[in-house]
């Protein structure tokens, strides 16, 4: 007896749940421009992500000194331009990309779950760079 496995459905589910968890998170920043506290990033991110950013934030409060990127990782850019164009897929590797009209792909690791019958995704990392810099590797050097 030969048992077979059809993941496809069950991948495209856990695909599907990973880019509306990003499309939604998009959203919010451009209903409320930019101007969430936490950011909109924090407020999306695992326990693991947010305890990075607060390193940083930690760093900034005790030093007055900003070791951030400089930019708005979400839009990839110093002036975000939330009316844009955004392509959001999946990589082969499970990375939620969103592809942003000015050029520039911005990528996201998610991790899913489902509690209480609810799946629920979260923003686990940010890589940064075609070099796979990721956001939480940033914030912790």
């Amino acid at each position: 007896m030969t048992a077979v496995a059809n993941l496809t459905e069950p991948l495209q589910m856990v695909f599907a749940m990973k880019v509306n968890t990003i499309a939604k998170m998009y959203q919010q920043d451009v209903n409320n421009q930019g101007q969430d506290y936490p950011v909109v990033l924090q407020q999306y991110g695992s326990q693991e992500l947010q305890e990075a950013m607060q390193l940083e934030q930690d760093y900034f409060d005790k030093e007055q000194v900003s070791c951030h990127i400089g930019y708005d990782v979400l839009w990839s850019s110093q002036d975000p331009d939330y009316a844009q164009d955004k392509k959001f897929s999946v990589t082969t590797t499970g990375l939620v990309q969103v592809s942003l009209a000015q050029g520039n792909d911005v990528y996201y690791e998610l991790s899913c779950d489902s509690i209480d019958n609810k799946a629920a995704c979260q923003v686990a990392d940010v890589i940064l760079d075609e070099d796979g810099t990721s956001l939480i590797s940033w914030y912790r050097y």
